[in-house]
Formats: structure tokens, sequence, C-alpha cells
């Protein structure tokens, strides 16, 4: 697991979107988050208009500052007497590439279904390169699309699950039913427990989706003029298995 503080100290990336009210949410997500690294795990914040008054910002912003907060698994809301936020539980973490998700459980499951993932990898990229049909190709292309769509929206956990798309769509051209039913159920087991997208803190979680965007592209690419040599590399390098947990 990371340092207690490492999920809280307002490291997730910037998901809420651009201009002045978004601008506005974040920094109420920010001092909230900041006042989530000074307690303990599960203590109470405060009622929900307490902390929009600390924050001084419209019910509106803080409305969206909250969901910011929730998506990062920084904080609950428990209604009835005695409730209102409460900084959250310690998520498990699990190192995928240059990124790390937040789990909500199940985090020696997730690891495994990472593992295995990718060790089936490449016998759907040799399924591909044989039975691909024109009308397979676009779709993969419109999964890049979105891809590229989410990398322009600096929005890393959209990403992750477009990609997740791309790869059951590759696995959908496989005439093998077992190893696409498996490789489809080991990507519904990740994404099903997966609450967040944070860096890892080696470099920018922006800089590590845009160029996992381009080896998806050049991927798809090599597929498409059925370049088996290049498919291959590229899937190697594609390789996201977590040589650690956290």
């Amino acid at each position: 697991m990371p340092p207690a503080g490492a999920a809280r100290a307002g490291q997730g990336f910037d998901v809420g979107g651009r201009g002045a009210a978004s601008g506005r949410a974040e920094g109420a997500a920010q001092r909230v988050t900041e006042l989530v690294g000074s307690l303990p795990p599960g203590s109470r914040l405060g009622t929900k208009e307490e902390m929009r008054t600390l924050c001084e910002v419209s019910v509106g912003t803080f409305n969206e500052a909250l969901r910011l907060l929730q998506s990062r698994g920084l904080v609950t809301v428990k209604p009835g007497p005695g409730g209102g936020l409460f900084s959250a539980e310690q998520s498990p973490m699990v190192r995928l590439g240059n990124s790390v998700l937040a789990l909500d459980a199940q985090q020696n499951d997730v690891a495994d279904a990472v593992r295995i993932r990718d060790a089936l990898d490449p016998l759907l990229i040799e399924d591909a390169l044989w039975h691909a049909s024109p009308a397979d190709i676009a779709s993969l292309y419109d999964h890049i699309a979105a891809m590229e769509r989410a990398v322009g929206d600096a929005d890393p956990v959209a990403f992750v699950h477009a990609n997740w798309r791309l790869h059951a769509a590759i696995a959908a051209i496989s005439p093998n039913v077992l190893l696409g039913s498996l490789y489809t159920s080991l990507l519904d087991l990740i994404e099903g427990h997966t609450l967040s997208v944070l860096p890892d803190g080696e470099r920018p979680l922006a800089e590590y989706i845009a160029q996992r965007h381009a080896l998806h592209r050049s991927l798809v690419d090599a597929l498409d003029r059925r370049d088996r040599d290049e498919a291959l590399r590229l899937i190697r390098e594609h390789n996201t298995s977590p040589t650690e947990t956290h």
C-alpha cells in the first residue's frame, strides 16, 4: 500500500473539465482534500452545508466538488442523524503501468486479472491479424477516437474505460469463443472494482495516457496492415502487468 496520505494528498488527475465554474469546483475539492489528508480515515468532516460554507462556494459548485471527491475515493456521504461527509477508508491500490487503479475491494483478484489479461493479449492479437474484417478494423478505430477524446478532455477515467472497450472489441474478433469469453470476463472484473485512476508519481498522468493512446493507435494501424511483427512487438510493449501492488 502507498503511504497513508498518498491517495489523499490531492494527487488525482483533474477530471472536472475546464472553465471558471469547474475551476471553483476543483478549488473546493482541493480544500476538502487537504482537510481529509489531515485526519484519520473514517473521520467526520461535517455536514454538506458546513463543508460548502468552509469552501465559500455555491450549492451547485460544491455539488460538483463533491462529485470529484467521491470519484477519487476521498470522501463518503452518510445520511441521517450524525451523518454528513466523512473521509473515506483507504482504498486498495494496484499498479497499472504509470498509473494506479484505486479499487473498492478485491485488490489481489484485480492484480491477478491484469496479469492474466496481459498474458492473453498476444493470442488475441494473432487472431485479429488473421480474422479482422474491414468493419472490425473500422470499429477499432472508433475506440481509438474515443481514447483520443478522453486525452483531449484530460479525463483518465474515461480513457481507461475506452481502452478496455478497445481490448474487448479486439477479443470479439477472435473465433475462439472460450478465449474471448475469458478475456472479457477479466476486463469486467477489473472494471467493476475500479473507482478512479491516479498518477503513480513517476510522471504526469496526462503524459502517460497520451503515450498510451499513441501506442494503441499504432497497434490498430499494425492490425490494419496485417503487420504481425509490429503488432506483436507493440503488444509486448503494451504489457501493463503490475510488478508490485500498492
